[in-house]
């Protein structure tokens, strides 16, 4: 079946990171393109406004639907009974989650997906700063601005092949199928399984069955990539069908460190210095090498590039540093990543003191049930932090924590405990930064502290 050829497309709840993305890149390519939000935040704005496709007002108008687009893509942050969605129903309108419809434009394109608890960003990435190098033509959809790109999505008439970031979670309000469902890949990818997103897959099991679901949807002559050092991901990845489909398993790509700078140590290019570092990044760089080399990419060409890739956003991200202090940012939040985090930044300076901040933002990292499973996760931190807001918990409804609970949770008697952003800063603009390293982890945003200003003060200290 060859994909449908769309004039006007219309998206509901157009203003999140990666729909308002979308509708960038369906402009790109010169379709028509109108949607609807009740917010709409920087940098979506002004990008959206740039383009002409910004709405004139904020809030949702089922007389929009009137116009009869040729379809409709459902953002996942609307609501089953959103007024727009209703009318599109009403009207019989083609309605897509925005997986489905990224596999509607790419059903004749080689489909990779990266897929897993940890990682997925940062391989996806390093693919698409690989093929970009080498300048092979390819589409793709990440969950994050990467240096080097315009946009986190492109859809174009004539790439061979997509890459794509397979995130579990939920693709829209209606059919609540996970995303990585919907791509039906050709090669896949699983970086890693630890338990996430409780508020929609309550018990570990469940959680662990939608890889294995993803593993057992790898078609004949695909291909399933997995880290083979993950017990939850043997668990989903064993070989079924070896005669059909070809499985690789990856760990740890062979290194040293030097100099606090990461050596990868191949057998035809010798020593390849890299930006990257801990020992997560060393397996995301093999699983990134496993996919290059199945779609043709020589190693020659995938270390060549590599040597210029500085990362994704906020994965590891250098804010700034001195003669003695390094200031890093990463996303983590999850337990997995957390742990992975500090541990890396840990062993890749191990004579500097590390403070390791991390606020916890999401519903999970927050919840009282789920919380025990941080026991450890920052042990390697000379001097660990945990924030939180007390108001981000009442905007969720959720019960108050205390400093002794959390303590309790985490298994660490030195654990600090922030509720006020404005105290930590005071705190970490006091202390000597003399021969330490600062690791900010969050998806949050500290209650709006100025990181780049905190950056400044810190490195001036």
């Amino acid at each position: 079946m060859e994909k449908k050829d769309f004039q006007h497309i219309h998206l509901i709840a157009m203003g999140g990171s990666i729909m308002h993305n979308l509708a960038l890149a369906l402009h790109d390519k010169g379709l028509k393109v109108t949607g609807s939000d009740d917010e709409i935040y920087e940098p979506a704005k002004s990008r959206l406004a740039a383009a002409g496709i910004l709405p004139e007002q904020e809030g949702w108008f089922p007389e929009k639907l009137d116009a009869g687009p040729d379809a409709v893509i459902l953002g996942m942050h609307a609501r089953a009974d959103n007024p727009e969605l209703l009318r599109a129903q009403e009207l019989n309108l083609p309605i897509y989650s925005f997986p489905e419809f990224i596999y509607e434009q790419s059903r004749d394109k080689q489909r990779v997906v990266i897929g897993g608890s940890h990682g997925k960003t940062s391989i996806t990435s390093m693919i698409m700063h690989v093929l970009q190098h080498i300048g092979r033509k390819f589409d793709y959809a990440v969950g994050a601005q990467l240096e080097g790109f315009d946009r986190m999505v492109k859809l174009s008439d004539d790439a061979p092949v997509i890459i794509i970031e397979g995130d579990e979670y939920l693709s829209d309000p209606i059919k609540r199928v996970p995303k990585f469902h919907l791509y039906h890949h050709h090669i896949g990818v699983i970086s890693g399984i630890s338990w996430d997103h409780i508020n929609v897959f309550p018990d570990p099991d469940i959680y662990r069955d939608q890889f294995r679901i993803f593993a057992e949807m790898t078609p004949k002559a695909g291909t399933l990539i997995y880290n083979q050092d993950d017990e939850q991901v043997q668990l989903v990845s064993v070989p079924r069908n070896p005669a059909d489909i070809s499985y690789i398993g990856y760990g740890v790509h062979e290194h040293s460190i030097r100099d606090g700078k990461t050596i990868l140590h191949t057998k035809k290019d010798g020593d390849v210095a890299v930006q990257l570092f801990g020992e997560h990044n060393l397996r995301n760089i093999n699983a990134a090498k496993e996919v290059c080399k199945k779609i043709g990419v020589k190693a020659h060409d995938f270390y060549e590039a590599l040597k210029t890739f500085k990362g994704a956003a906020k994965r590891l991200q250098k804010l700034g540093e001195s003669a003695t202090a390094n200031i890093y940012r990463d996303f983590a939040h999850a337990p997995s990543k957390v742990r992975a985090t500090t541990e890396a930044v840990k062993k890749q300076f191990p004579e500097r003191t590390l403070v390791a901040v991390l606020e916890l933002h999401t519903f999970s990292s927050l919840n009282k049930s789920f919380i025990p499973q941080y026991a450890g996760a920052l042990d390697l931190a000379d001097e660990p932090i945990v924030y939180f807001s007390p108001k981000t918990l009442e905007h969720k409804r959720m019960e108050m924590l205390t400093q002794e609970e959390l303590k309790a949770a985490f298994k660490n008697p030195n654990l600090k405990v922030y509720t006020d952003s404005e105290t930590l800063q005071q705190h970490l603009l006091e202390r000597s930064w003399q021969n330490a390293n600062l690791l900010l982890m969050s998806s949050g945003t500290y209650n709006n502290i100025n990181l780049e200003a905190l950056t400044q003060a810190v490195l001036k200290a």
